[in-house]
């Protein structure tokens, strides 16, 4: 199991290089894993999942409202089935609360039928269009005026934090090097292998996948190609107290507009309750701030949906990029000849798509030249328990029993343990930074963000930092 984060690169030459270590390029990574390759994952950050990835509405899509015929529905569509299936495998938390796509004015009530008959073109035929008594009889605390909407009972939620993980988790230990705090540079392509240059020394490779999300027309560019522009699309998001959490049972979603799925209020597998994202596009790829324009936008939106939400407690806002093209599908091109794969304008429906996403992308790149050899069984992994609809370390009696680190809470906001702490600071991929911890655990996640627990957290991070970096000495 290969993972760094300071000093030079192997000199090997690896069969295959992703570059981005996203929901995606993880994906990927786990995928091509499954034949005996030499695979790097290459992310410019300290950790996995910590770009686009870590910040989004965590549905998982049926597809129902995709464009037909699109490269993205029938991804979609496939990567629905495939992540339910290893969710359910792997122990990511999900939830299928199904949604509500609710109509507030007659051009939206009238535009119901169409998206169930677009859901049957995408091959999804569990809608089904209720009146506004059966709405509010499955959600009474809508706001007035609701005229209907169409049910979709297979959307979930999921954590998304989870998912990148576990992707990432399997890949390591089948073999794949993961090279962290290594962002890619020039490329230069020979006759038989690509050399990417990085602040880490060169990296060389036969095949090349761009999985960089944000930067992914960047890495496409220096490959030759300008199929597609990347323009950040901002969403921003309210996280409000797990009080409001008997507020809604459903994902409500309103109709879909040409800029995304608009804004929704949907419960998380954490226990809170989520409103957003806005759709701005920006010039600037680091843009991930709230501002106070958003924020006000999006409450004018929620007093419509669900005017008791905004009486709630407030635990957090964030803001993720998504990011959007100038077309209207998913870029993902091969070049035969420069054995070279781009996977660019993944948007909000990456995180269901991704597993169809790797299985697609392995198939190009033997379109390309590689040679994978026979498939093998992967380890199966079994990740942290962190969703509050299954049991949490700290309510199992025998797990505490075999070790009262699980009994003893450090977070209480998120009731999190110094058991899972620990777990989490030396697993397989562990955390570089205290969010990327809160993003294992939900410590500091809560409602004081880490006012109550901050230091006792930070005293256990900084002990293992300090034991990994003397055994890092050693070798």
């Amino acid at each position: 199991m290969t993972v760094t984060t300071t000093g030079d690169l192997p000199g090997e030459v690896y069969d295959v290089a992703i570059i981005g270590a996203g929901v995606v390029g993880t994906a990927i990574a786990r995928e091509l894993a499954r034949h005996r390759l030499r695979i790097a994952l290459v992310e410019a950050s300290d950790d996995v999942g910590n770009g686009t990835s870590k910040a989004n509405t965590a549905i998982v899509h049926t597809g129902f409202d995709a464009t037909p015929g699109t490269l993205e529905a029938r991804l979609v569509r496939e990567g629905y089935q495939r992540l339910t299936a290893y969710a359910a495998e792997t122990g990511i938390p999900l939830e299928p609360l199904g949604a509500l796509l609710v109509a507030w004015d007659a051009e939206q009530l009238a535009a119901l039928p169409s998206l169930a008959e677009k859901a049957v073109r995408n091959g999804y035929d569990e809608t089904s269009i209720l009146d506004a008594d059966a709405v509010y009889a499955r959600e009474p605390h809508l706001g007035p005026g609701a005229l209907g909407a169409l049910e979709v009972p297979g959307e979930s939620i999921i954590c998304p934090w989870t998912t990148t993980l576990a992707y990432a988790t399997q890949a390591v230990r089948a073999g794949v090097a993961l090279h962290l705090n290594c962002p890619a540079g020039a490329v230069t392509t020979g006759e038989d292998h690509h050399e990417i240059a990085t602040p880490r020394g060169v990296l060389r490779t036969r095949h090349l996948v761009n999985a960089a999300g944000l930067y992914s027309d960047e890495i496409n560019r220096r490959l030759g190609h300008e199929e597609f522009t990347v323009t950040p699309r901002r969403g921003q998001l309210i996280v409000f107290d797990k009080f409001a959490r008997g507020l809604v049972d459903h994902i409500l979603l309103p109709v879909p507009t040409a800029l995304g799925k608009g804004v929704l209020v949907a419960p998380t597998v954490y226990g809170n309750v989520m409103l957003g994202p806005t759709a701005e596009d920006l010039g600037d790829k680091t843009a991930t701030g709230s501002s106070a324009d958003g924020l006000a936008s999006l409450r004018e939106k929620g007093a419509r949906i669900m005017p008791e939400l905004l009486a709630e407690e407030v635990t957090a806002v964030y803001a993720g990029l998504r990011a959007a093209t100038e077309h209207g599908d998913y870029q993902i091109h091969a070049d035969p000849g420069r054995r070279y794969v781009a996977v660019g304008g993944i948007r909000s429906t990456g995180l269901t798509a991704s597993m169809a996403i790797a299985a697609h992308v392995a198939e190009l790149l033997t379109d390309c030249g590689l040679d994978p050899g026979p498939e093998r069984e992967i380890e199966p992994v079994r990740m942290p328990t962190i969703g509050e609809a299954f049991p949490r370390p700290y309510q199992r009696a025998d797990l505490i029993a075999t070790d009262p680190a699980y009994g003893t809470v450090v977070c209480h906001c998120e009731r999190v343990t110094r058991g899972e702490i620990r777990d989490a600071l030396t697993a397989t991929v562990p955390p570089g930074s205290l969010d990327g911890l809160r993003r294992r655990t939900r410590a500091l996640g809560g409602r004081c963000q880490g006012f109550f627990c901050g230091a006792a957290v930070r005293a256990q991070f900084d002990a293992a930092t300090a034991a990994q970096d003397r055994t890092e000495a050693r070798r």
